[in-house]
Order: C-alpha cells, then sequence, then structure tokens
C-alpha cells in the first residue's frame, strides 16, 4: 500500500539535511509499497515552527530533486529538536498528482497535515459533514484530506484540548483501514501516530540501555467532554476499557506519569527517556525503514495512540479495554534483521537477487525444523495446537495472489498426507460468499506480508466463528502473526520486489513440512514421507542447476519481449505453477497471461491455440504425465510450437513432439532436475520467474516497482 515515515530527533542535533536525508532514505527503503508519488513535511527552522510541505509525482528521487533546489529550507541550519514526516503513495482516492499526494494539510497555514496508510471509508459522510461547518477548501480527490481538516475543525472547537484528546476525538469519527501520523504548528516537535487494520512500529534509538522489555499502555476515559465535539455526530465505533498494567510499572490516578514510558541506564546513574534524555524516535510502515538506525521497535496495535510529547516522552494510550485478556503493555522487539539483506548487492534488481537467493531462502525455511537423518518435523508455533488440528474436520486454506498459488501447489500432497479435506479460498471470493465456518474448522492465512487486507477480514470472520487460525507469514510482527491463534515463519528472508519470487517457494516448503508433520504417526505414509524429506534435502543443490539456465533463458527472452499474450499450461501439482507464471509476466511485463489448466484445454483454450500464439507447457513424470503428453500432441496438432518445461533425460516427451522427418515441434526445451512430483512446482516456477525477469528488463521496465502495483496489499 503506502509507505509511511517518521523522523523525531529529541536533544540530538541535526542539520537540516541530515533531517531530510533520513527521511527521504526511509521512504526508499519503503518505495515498495507505493511510488506513484511522495511527500514530506518539516518545520521551516528552529525559530518557525511552521510546516514546509514538499511533493511530487512519480518516485522518491523525484521528491529528492525537489527538496533539494526548494528555497523554503536551510539545509545547513542544525536543529536540537525537530519532527519530520514523509510518505510515499500507492493511489486509492484520486489519480497520482502532488495535490493528491500527501502529507495532507487542514488548510493554508499547514495547521494540521497528516499522512495516511489505508482508506477512509466513512470520508464523503465526514466531507459533508465539515461542508455544512464551513469548510470548504478541499485541494485534492483523496480521503485522507478530510482528516487533517477534521482535525483543524476539533482543534477550533475547543483550542484547550491536547494533542492525544484530540486524536482519540478524530480516530472515533472515523471507519475504515488507516495508519496515520499528525504534525501540528500547535503542537510543536510532537508527534502521534495512531492505526487500526493497517500496519505501524515506533522505532528507539537512544545512547542508554534500556531496562525494560514492556511498555506500559495509558488507558484514559471517553474525552467527548475534553475535546469539545460530540463524537455522534459521524457514526463512530464503540470503545474499549482499562485494565492492569504489567509489574515494574507505574499507575498514578489511572494515568502513566510522564517518562515512565521507557527507563534507561548509563553509567552509575539511572534516568529516563525524555526530560534531559538525547533519543531518536521513527515511525514506519516496514521494519526495513529503521533497521540501519536502530534494531529496538514496537509494534502497534489496532487502535493504540502512541504520541511523542515536546519533553520527548514516548506514551501509548488507548481507550477501555475490549475484553479481559487485552495486553496492558506494548512489548519493545529486537529486529533480526540485518540491513545487507535489504540492499541490492551484486545484483541490478531485488526481484533477480531474491530470486537467486531461493537456494539459501528454502534452507533457512527448513533450518532447525526438519531433521532429514530421523525425519522429525518440528514447527514450534504449531505444537500446543497441534492435537486440535489432527481432530479437525477440514483444512481451509485462505489468501490471495501469489500465496493463494502456494496453497493450490500444496492442497494434493496435505489431502493425501493428512486425509483430510482441504479447500483453497481467495480471500475476497471466501468473504463475498459468507463461507460456513464451524468450531472445528482449521483455517490457514497465508500472507507473506501478513497484512493482506481481504486476508485479515476472513481471519477475523472465521475467529467469530470459533475456528482454529493459523498464520503463514514472512512477517514477524506482523498483524496475522498477531492475531492467529498459532503460526508458522516461513523464514524466506526481506523480499523487497513487488512480484513475490522466494516467499512463493518458502510458503510451499512451509505447507509441506506441515503435511509431513500431522503425517509422522502414520505408518502407511512412512515410504512417502521418507522419499519427499530426501527429495528436501536435495531441494537446494537442485535449485542451483535450474538457476544455471539463466543466460539460456536471457536469450529466449529476447525472442519474445514484443509479444502482447503468453499461454501457460500445466495440470496437477503444475497447475498452480501456471497460475503463479502467469502471474509474473502479468506483473512484470504488463502483457496478458493465462495460466490453463491442460485438462480444460477441449474445453475452450484450445481455440487460442495457433503458430503465433506463445505458449509454455509443463509436463513432468508424475501421476499426470501421460496427460500432459497428450495435451502437448492436441496443441502441436493445431499449430502451436511450445516452450516444453520438463526434466532432465526425458527424451519421450520430446519425440512425440518429432514428426517423422525429425522436424522437432517445439520452440525450446527447458530442463528442470528430476524430484518427486509435490516438490517439482519449486522447480517448474523458477524459469518462469526468470523469463518474466528478462522480458521485463528487454522492455525496459522497472521490474521491482511495476505499474499499478505495490507490494502489502493493505486495503480491499
Amino acid at each position: 500500500m503506502c509507505g509511511i515515515f517518521c523522523y523525531l530527533n529529541y536533544l540530538t542535533p541535526q542539520t537540516k539535511k541530515y533531517i531530510l536525508d533520513t527521511l527521504l532514505q526511509g521512504l526508499k527503503r519503503m518505495e515498495y509499497r507505493g511510488y506513484d508519488s511522495a511527500g514530506l513535511a518539516v518545520d521551516r527552522c528552529c525559530g518557525d515552527k511552521s510546516t514546509v510541505i514538499v511533493r511530487e509525482r512519480g518516485k522518491v528521487a523525484s521528491l529528492e530533486k525537489l527538496v533539494n533546489v526548494s528555497q523554503e529550507l536551510n539545509m545547513d541550519e542544525v536543529c536540537n529538536i525537530h519532527c519530520g514526516i514523509a510518505h510515499t503513495r500507492w493511489a486509492t482516492h484520486g489519480e497520482p498528482a502532488p495535490r493528491n499526494s500527501h502529507p495532507h494539510r487542514s488548510d493554508a497555514n499547514n495547521t494540521f497535515v497528516v499522512i495516511h496508510n489505508g482508506i477512509v471509508t466513512n470520508y464523503m459522510a465526514i466531507k459533508n459533514f465539515l461542508v455544512e461547518k464551513g469548510y470548504t477548501d478541499f485541494e485534492s480527490e483523496t480521503d485522507t484530506e478530510v482528516v487533517a481538516k477534521l482535525a483543524l475543525y476539533i482543534y477550533n472547537e475547543n483550542p484547550s484540548t491536547t494533542f492525544q484528546e484530540l486524536v482519540e476525538t478524530l480516530i472515533g469519527m472515523i471507519d475504515g483501514a488507516f495508519a496515520f501520523l499528525f504534525k501540528s504548528n500547535k503542537f510543536p516537535d510532537q508527534v502521534i501516530a495512531t492505526r487500526r487494520g493497517s500496519p505501524l512500529i515506533v522505532a528507539i534509538k537512544a545512547d542508554v540501555e534500556m531496562l525494560t522489555e514492556y511498555f506500559p499502555i495509558l488507558y484514559s476515559s471517553d474525552r467527548t467532554s475534553s475535546s469539545g465535539v460530540n463524537r455522534n455526530e459521524i457514526p463512530s465505533p464503540s470503545g474499549h476499557s482499562g485494565g492492569d498494567l504489567p509489574n515494574g510499572t507505574t499507575n498514578i490516578n489511572g494515568r502513566i506519569s510522564p517518562g515512565t514510558a521507557m527507563t534507561a541506564s548509563a553509567g552509575s546513574g539511572e534516568f529516563k527517556l525524555g526530560g534531559k534524555t538525547p533519543v531518536e524516535y521513527f515511525f514506519a510502515s516496514d521494519a526495513s525503514a529503521v533497521i540501519e538506525h536502530t534494531n529496538k521497535v514496537i509494534y502497534l496495535e489496532d487502535n493504540d495512540i502512541a504520541h511523542v510529547d515536546n519533553a520527548g516522552g514516548l506514551h501509548i494510550m488507548r481507550t477501555k479495554k475490549k475484553h479481559a485478556n487485552e495486553k496492558d503493555f506494548r512489548s519493545v522487539n529486537t529486529l533480526q534483521l540485518k540491513l545487507e539483506e535489504i540492499m541490492k548487492g551484486s545484483y541490478n534488481y531485488f526481484m533477480e537477487k531474491e530470486i537467486f537467493e531461493q537456494p539459501e531462502s528454502v534452507v533457512n525455511t527448513m533450518r532447525g525444523r526438519l531433521n532429514f537423518e530421523t525425519g522429525q518435523v518440528v514447527l514450534g508455533g504449531l505444537v500446543e495446537h497441534l492435537d486440535d488440528i489432527k481432530r479437525s474436520r477440514r483444512l481451509i486454506m485462505i489468501a490471495c495472489g501469489t500465496s493463494f498459488h502456494s496453497a493450490l501447489a500444496t492442497r494434493q500432497i496435505l489431502e493425501e498426507l493428512s486425509q483430510l479435506p482441504v479447500m483453497v479460498e481467495l480471500a475476497s471470493d471466501f468473504m463475498d460468499r459468507h463461507t460456513p465456518i464451524f468450531r472445528d474448522d482449521v483455517c490457514f492465512f497465508i500472507s507473506q506480508s501478513g497484512e493482506t487486507a481481504d486476508s485479515l477480514l476472513a481471519l477475523r470472520y472465521c475467529k467469530k466463528r470459533g475456528a482454529l487460525c493459523v498464520g503463514v507469514t514472512n512477517t514477524v510482527g506482523s498483524s496475522i502473526s498477531r492475531e492467529t491463534s498459532c503460526g508458522v515463519h516461513i523464514n524466506a528472508g526481506p523480499e523487497i520486489g513487488v512480484a513475490s519470487t522466494k516467499a512463493y517457494t518458502s510458503q510451499i516448503i512451509s505447507l509441506l513440512m506441515f503435511a509431513l508433520l500431522i503425517s509422522a504417526d502414520r505408518i502407511s505414509m512412512m515410504e512417502r514421507r521418507k522419499a519427499i524429506i530426501s527429495e528436501l534435502e536435495k531441494l537446494p543443490k537442485k535449485i542451483e542447476k535450474v538457476l544455471e539456465l539463466a543466460e539460456d533463458l536471457k536469450k529466449l527472452a529476447e525472442q519474445y519481449q514484443k509479444e502482447n499474450s503468453f499461454l501457460i499450461m500445466g495440470r496437477g501439482y503444475n497447475y498452480a505453477t501456471c497460475l503463479e507464471g502467469a502471474l509474473k509476466i502479468k506483473e512484470i511485463t504488463y502483457m496478458h497471461s493465462e495460466g490453463i489448466m491442460t485438462g480444460e484445454l477441449k474445453h475452450g483454450p484450445l481455440a487460442l491455440v495457433e503458430a503465433t500464439m506463445p505458449i509454455i507447457m509443463i509436463a513432468v513424470r508424475d501421476s499426470v504425465y501421460v496427460n500432459c503428453q497428450n495435451a502437448l500432441q492436441q496443441v502441436i496438432s493445431r499449430g502451436g510450437k511450445p516452450i516444453l518445461i520438463c526434466e532432465e533425460g526425458d527424451e519421450e516427451i520430446v519425440r512425440l513432439a518429432t514428426d517423422k522427418d525429425g522436424n522437432c515441434k517445439l520452440a525450446q526445451v527447458i530442463r528442470v532436475p528430476k524430484t518427486v512430483d509435490c516438490l517439482a512446482g519449486v522447480l517448474t516456477v523458477i524459469p518462469l520467474q526468470l523469463i518474466s525477469l528478462y522480458v521485463a528488463v528487454r522492455n525496459g521496465l522497472n521490474v521491482d516497482c511495476p505499474r499499478n502495483l505495490a507490494k502489502s496489499v493493505t486495503v480491499e
């Protein structure tokens, strides 16, 4: 979706150039989340806390050029305390243009500025309300601008309201999914962040040691009277109720005393962040934006309000608790992410790097979980719920896009080894149908980011109906990983390219390990399990062998770079490969591409086959090999000249495509190592990933940031 970044330095002198470079670099780290426009807001100067906004269409580099020539910014000025916010956009409301870019402002004086990831579903109702109140000077077509003007309205109704009270009242009037950051010249050197359904983290950097792993929450009563605004003027969600604090924290008359947020030590004494302690804060949509500065982060929960005050203190507020089990604190987490993991290294593109990382990423997915000698599988996140899973009525795999394809790729082996019915559902369609869910169902939610909006809606739907919910994600601390009862982290490493590659193969391995785990006590499955585990051990080397085809595939891409369409055909375990390969071609090359089940050829798709139609067919020696041979002959007999992906040493299928005069009817043969059937899709998808990459590169397209797409889809 969009990328949010904020940098606040308290008693940490920095030049304006350093501050701006930090904001711009933070945006660049998250540019895969949105790249049709970008903007930032900073103080005009240390003595003038009015806000300067710079916005530009296009990528962050375009914004950077505009910042560097701005006459309003003194790059050499040193700021002892300063708060700046920045945003990279993926358009939902309004075309990509500076007027629709964030930050959005409340008025010509930039009294309140806001950046936003998500969607405000009742923005028209709010806009109509504001127009009735005389706020008519709207500049953009966005849903976010109404939030900035709503903040100004609340403030004007009661100028004595605090920044916290103002934002708490405001989010009570908003429906939808959001992460907001607010900055105001009425509350200088402060920032407020809040989220509901969209990711947001707080990172802390201080030259002191943090002595606590918990951050207490301030619970507040209803502040309608304090803000001077009646929340019921616009329909709003219900509130929360209070609760106890963890040991070691203080509670003064139901409020957290200033400075108790984070205790730190330096030398012989103890002191607290805020007051006289130099500290830097970073707010971001993604950990990749903060890792070069600090590894200490807090993951905000829905309806949290995080406030850095003008004394440098960080406070997290909520209204009353929803339920007794709700935590009264937020943990301080140490990121395991390394800076080099989010750098391109020697590669030209993140997508290229991530394709070539797959021998390592699949090892990381299996490391510490699969013992190749004993055949034992340990998935620590599922241990407490394994008996419940074995007693379940059915397994339901719910996902979107590439994650949906990984579920489809493993459905057959899950059914075979678990002996349970397995449903694979697109999250959006699952919700459209209001699918019946029962208490003895086990629902898997598969998402690379762990923030996919449709999957999160489906997760909450299934939780309400009593199903056991399992998360399969690549992002520690994500919404899906926090809201599910248990789960598996796929450990693929950071994936920056918008088109998922290594996460797809690691998702397949993770789900396959689950199938091995659930069938561990089935004697009838022992030989099958041994064969799969043996091939899993060999898999990294076999992936490396497929990657050796890169130069040949680069040459193949040259032949097809001017085509307008691709058909990719397969069956059985490789049907998911066809869908995933077609998706990669659509995403990266902008060509029409379609994954086709070869069993359906005669039911319509065969009409598309002709000599000029680019076709890729996948056929490996598995239970549907003969069916794939038949499909190949059908395509050739209609004039098709397909690219064939088959196993090394398979000459039989090539002979079928050769006429009596020795003329081969195939455009090219791509050979991959032989492996067990349920792992074939891991090997056969890699040539399709590489073909899409090289065709896009040949056509001069941005493979890491394809048009109209973003990595994390946090709104429906």
